[in-house]
């Protein structure tokens, strides 16, 4: 019985073959091995396709399809992206049309083939996702409260998360006497600190902020998942968004970075998630409330 579907496409040039490989994972491909002679992709959903060379093809597109080797067709969830992907790269477009079965038709379907390297002709297929509108907090911490809890233990890489920390609150337009700050010994004692901080319900985010560097036995194993789902449970239970803002690091060199480096403040970000999240908490809250509103309103008047 027929187990999977393999189709090989050949081109002479190395050079050709990294381009076309770079391409495909770009829209999406998944690399399944690749040794510099070949590479081999696989995608979500194969299917065999026999075709003639209608007319509803421009003339150079059949042309070049009458080597069939030369074919490949992919259907994809937004041409639109691919397309500019192709434009990027600059590989020639050799047709852009509507789908042809239906040409009349009230449909964003699109369908447009491209000349890649080593002479093969590439036909994308596919219909643009309509998306819902999506629900997003605004980077705005004027007016909301905001708690940070920060490990002493590796103070010299904490102070600078935390200062990157505060530098993001500030900038966002939160004022000092808004921002609680509370100092814990290590990153284990940071949960319950943050858990207790999200019961008063006084503050709409918490930061949490602390460095774990690898050693040579398993505790730090041991912590970090301690510490990671300590977070994650007080955030889930108490209703109340918290930032992760702990680095967990092999090295002290990796941790530098992270405080202000090559790798931006990891601190800084923290407080942007929660600015961000604190935010959200009230859309969708206040949205709820608009829903209950005309649901209510709508009892009242069949009355």
């Amino acid at each position: 019985m027929l187990k999977s579907l393999h189709i090989g496409r050949y081109v002479s040039d190395p050079k050709d073959l990294r381009v076309l490989a770079e391409f495909l994972r770009a829209i999406g491909f998944e690399a399944v091995g690749e040794d510099g002679r070949s590479a081999i992709l696989s995608a979500p959903l194969a299917l065999l396709s026999l075709n003639s060379l209608a007319k509803e093809y421009p003339a150079e597109v059949r042309e070049r399809l009458k080597d069939v080797s030369r074919l490949l067709v992919i259907e994809v969830t937004n041409p639109d992206a691919v397309f500019e992907i192709a434009e990027k790269r600059k590989f020639k477009l050799l047709a852009d049309t509507a789908n042809p079965k239906t040409p009349n038709a009230n449909t964003n379907d699109r369908s447009f083939s491209l000349e890649l390297p080593g002479e093969i002709v590439l036909t994308i297929k596919g219909r643009p996702e309509e998306v819902a509108a999506a629900i997003e907090g605004q980077l705005n911490a004027a007016g909301k409260r905001f708690a940070i809890v920060v490990s002493r233990f590796n103070s010299f890489i904490t102070e600078r998360l935390l200062q990157g920390a505060l530098d993001g609150l500030r900038r966002a337009g939160a004022e000092n006497h808004d921002i609680a700050l509370v100092r814990v010994p290590g990153a284990f004692e940071i949960p319950l600190a943050a858990r207790t901080l999200a019961e008063t319900k006084k503050y709409d985010a918490i930061i949490c902020i602390g460095c774990l560097l690898r050693g040579d036995t398993a505790h730090y194993d041991v912590i970090v998942n301690e510490v990671t789902r300590g977070i994650g449970q007080s955030a889930q239970e108490t209703g109340v968004p918290h930032a992760f803002g702990v680095l967990t690091c092999d090295t002290l060199e990796q941790a530098i970075d992270r405080a202000g480096l090559k790798m931006g403040n990891k601190g800084s970000e923290a407080a942007l998630a929660a600015i961000e999240m604190a935010n959200l908490r009230s859309v969708v809250r206040r949205s709820s409330l608009a829903v209950r509103s005309s649901k209510t309103k709508g009892k009242s008047n069949k009355r």
